[in-house]
């Protein structure tokens, strides 16, 4: 399986500066955003990297995405994109990694981490944060926010191997954070919300081809919006 691993920026051209606010939401203030702003800014990054792989108007999504900060993203897919007026020329390589039961590579992956509610039926899922964080009383969830998100990351990406060929053997989760979801209508404070958590670690090749097809694929949802690519290396 061959994908390609492409570096796209966005065009630092004084003619695009006008733009840059509604193309890269929330650029210089990040930090500060809150879940509305965030979804708003990886909605506008959903439809800028489309750009460079909508070469027809019924053509389905086949790559995955990540921000990188300041205008860059890393894409993952299965055919090289495109030349967009938005974007610098992009940086585009081969991705077919070989390897073998027992290696061990070091990850980096933004996910939207979610499983099935109890007696919900089938599709209804909830975030695993939100779900750890619901036995906590309200006044302590704060403080508890970032212990909940490390362990149920964990759990979550252990139970995401024994089906995807690795095995887990280290993880930390960076941050939590959680963003809106787009195209509601109505008041702000019941938009649907969904949970982005920033892992890093290393695991252990078990089935190096059914890792392959899920790493292709993506892990967890929200993989529109940029979650579910899963960066390695050699550790």
């Amino acid at each position: 399986m061959t994908l390609f691993l492409s570096r796209l920026r966005l065009d630092r051209g004084a003619d695009l500066e006008a733009l840059r606010p509604l193309l890269d939401p929330g650029t210089h203030h990040p930090g500060a955003m809150d879940p509305h702003e965030r979804g708003r800014r990886t909605d506008a990054h959903h439809r800028l990297i489309w750009t460079a792989f909508a070469d027809h108007p019924d053509r389905r999504r086949d790559f995955l995405w990540r921000h990188e900060g300041a205008g860059a993203f890393t894409v993952l897919s299965a055919r090289e994109p495109m030349a967009s007026r938005l974007f610098e020329p992009p940086e585009v390589r081969p991705f077919s990694p070989v390897l073998e039961p027992g290696d061990h590579l070091a990850f980096a992956l933004r996910a939207n981490a979610t499983r099935d509610r109890a007696g919900s039926g089938k599709g209804r899922r909830s975030d695993v944060v939100m779900h750890a964080l619901r036995a906590v009383p309200a006044g302590l969830r704060d403080q508890a926010r970032m212990d909940a998100a490390q362990t149920a990351g964990q759990d979550w990406l252990e139970s995401q191997g024994a089906r995807a060929g690795f095995r887990l053997l280290t993880a930390t989760v960076g941050t939590y954070s959680v963003a809106a979801l787009p195209g509601h209508v109505g008041r702000r404070k019941s938009q649907p919300q969904y949970g982005i958590l920033d892992l890093t670690g290393v695991i252990e090749m078990t089935e190096p081809r059914a890792f392959l097809s899920r790493l292709a694929l993506g892990f967890g949802r929200a993989r529109a919006f940029g979650c579910g690519l899963m960066l390695i290396r050699r550790a």
